[in-house]
C-alpha cells in the first residue's frame, strides 16, 4: 500500500524524468515516457514492500534528499535539498539530453516489532540488520532487470531501456541510494547486481 507522501514522490518525480527524457521532443514521446516511467519506479517500490513485508518490515520512498553538508553535528541544511528532483534536470541540461540521471528515490525501512515479536517470540530480535535491508534493496534491482527482459522479449525496448538504466543509477553506491544499501549489506551480492546491470547497459546501449 502507497502513502500519500509516496504517492506524491512518484509523481514528481515521474513528471521531472519523463520531461527530462523527452526533453525537444514530442508530447506524444512525453505521454508515453512518462507512462513508462510510473510503471518502472511502481515495478521497483513494488518488489521492495513485498521483500520487506517478508522480513517483518514496512518501507516508505521518498524524493533523494540531502540534509547535511559536513560531517559536524550542526554542518546540516535549515531546510532538505531534494537532489533527486534536480539532477536529472541538471545532468540532462549539461549533456545536451544525452544523459538523465534516474536515482532520484530512496526508502526508510521500519522494522514491525509487533510481527516480529508475534512471529518470533518475545526476545527475538526487532531491528533490520544491513543485510536485510541489502535485500530489500536488491529486490527492487532484480524486478527491473526482470521486467527489462520481458519488455525486450514482447517488443517493447524503451521501457526496458528504463527499467535497465533506473536499476543503473540505483546501483551507484553513494548517499542514500539503493546501491549503498546493497554495498553494505553484502559486497559480494552487490558485485553481483552490479555485473548484471552492466550487462544489460551494455546490451541497451548497443544492441537497441
Amino acid at each position: 500500500m502507497l502513502t500519500r507522501k509516496e504517492i506524491v514522490s512518484i509523481a514528481v518525480i515521474a513528471l521531472i524524468l519523463a520531461f527530462s527524457i523527452s526533453l525537444m521532443k514530442t508530447f506524444e514521446l512525453f505521454v508515453y515516457t512518462l507512462i513508462a516511467i510510473i510503471f518502472v519506479i511502481l515495478i521497483n517500490i513494488t518488489a521492495k514492500k513485498i521483500t520487506s513485508y517478508y522480513h517483518e518490515a514496512e518501507i516508505e520512498s521518498s524524493i533523494w534528499e540531502f540534509k547535511r553538508y559536513g560531517f559536524k553535528a550542526h554542518s546540516h541544511f535549515k531546510k532538505p535539498i531534494p537532489i533527486g528532483a534536480f539532477l536529472p534536470l541538471i545532468t540532462t541540461f549539461l549533456t545536451f539530453g544525452y544523459l538523465t540521471w534516474m536515482g532520484s528515490l530512496v526508502f526508510e525501512v521500519k522494522p514491525k516489532i509487533y510481527r516480529a515479536v508475534k512471529r518470533h517470540g518475545y526476545y527475538s530480535y526487532s531491528e533490520l540488520t544491513e543485510r536485510h535491508i541489502g535485500l530489500i534493496a536488491a529486490s527492487g534491482i532484480a524486478a527491473n532487470l526482470i521486467f527489462a527482459l520481458i519488455g525486450y522479449l514482447v517488443g517493447f525496448p524503451d521501457f526496458a531501456r528504463f527499467n535497465i538504466y533506473y536499476a543503473f543509477f540505483n546501483m551507484l553506491p553513494i548517499a542514500n541510494l539503493d546501491g549503498n544499501k546493497i554495498y553494505f549489506g553484502s559486497v559480494v551480492m552487490w558485485s553481483f547486481f552490479a555485473a548484471l546491470v552492466l550487462i544489460g547497459v551494455g546490451y541497451a546501449l548497443l544492441l537497441v
